[in-house]
């Protein structure tokens, strides 16, 4: 089958089965685009970027093959894609070793049935792509206590990238969409507006709204924050279900 370029669906293995086919056939019937490609970064890479969803036909075979496995791991950890896996007990025990499990989406085990697929496939492009799609927040902190903090608070409800650093920053955005920048106001090398700055300065950036996190509620350090333009600034001292609300109100506005 030749790839198709607005794939939702990739679906890769080692070899191009009876059962892929069956299921590219049952996808494209639902008007899901989809396509196989060989297990191979090569053949992967051509088709990653329309992805929104891997499903990967696990076998032995992949054993052989570990930097496609580093690979896949790198893409649906940076690219915050969904990932099905189908196969053996002994298959999945051996990817889990390079992919994380919090990354997998779903498991199916031989002998599968398709229509449990489908329906997981349907539901997972609803919950994550279009209106519905799943925004995504990247972190900027030095504290890294405070940071993986505020991640267990937004992961639940989004997509959370976490930066240490302004280079850091900029490295994740040049793999990854974000909808909203939570950035710490002081920070050292580079503090919150200076990398808010070569944020603005840079076209694929410039439009990301931030929100600065500060530890200072008091009214200088309030009105230096605000003349920097931020779509709002918000204390350390914030708590999760308040930190929920304004970021949920903020999202229901702009979109």
């Amino acid at each position: 089958m030749d790839n198709k370029t607005d794939a939702k669906i990739v679906i890769t293995g080692v070899a191009e089965s009876f059962l892929a086919q069956s299921l590219i056939t049952r996808l494209e019937g639902v008007d899901i685009p989809s396509v196989f490609t060989h297990a191979r970064i090569k053949d992967i890479e051509a088709v990653a970027d329309k992805a929104a969803l891997v499903i990967l036909f696990m076998s032995e075979e992949l054993e052989t093959i570990p930097e496609t496995l580093v690979y896949l791991k790198d893409l649906v950890v940076d690219k915050e894609l969904g990932l099905i896996l189908i196969g053996e007990n002994s298959e999945y025990e051996f990817l889990i070793k390079t992919i994380p499990e919090q990354s997998v989406t779903e498991w199916f085990k031989r002998p599968l049935n398709i229509d449990s697929l489908v329906k997981r496939v349907t539901a997972y492009l609803d919950d994550n792509t279009g209106e519905k799609r799943r925004k995504t927040v990247l972190i900027v902190d030095d504290d890294i206590t405070y940071m993986r903090t505020v991640y267990e608070w937004l992961k639940g409800s989004y997509h959370v990238g976490m930066a240490s650093n302004g280079v850091q920053a900029i490295s994740y955005l040049a793999k990854n969409k974000a909808d909203l920048i939570l950035l710490d106001y002081e920070m050292p090398i580079a503090n919150g507006p200076q990398v808010l700055s070569m944020l603005k300065n840079d076209s694929d950036t410039g439009q990301i709204p931030v929100m600065f996190l500060t530890g200072h509620g008091d009214r200088e350090s309030v009105l230096s924050v605000v003349g920097l333009s931020p779509v709002d600034y918000l204390l350390k001292t914030i708590d999760k279900k308040t930190l929920l609300e304004k970021l949920a109100t903020f999202f229901k506005k702009k979109w």
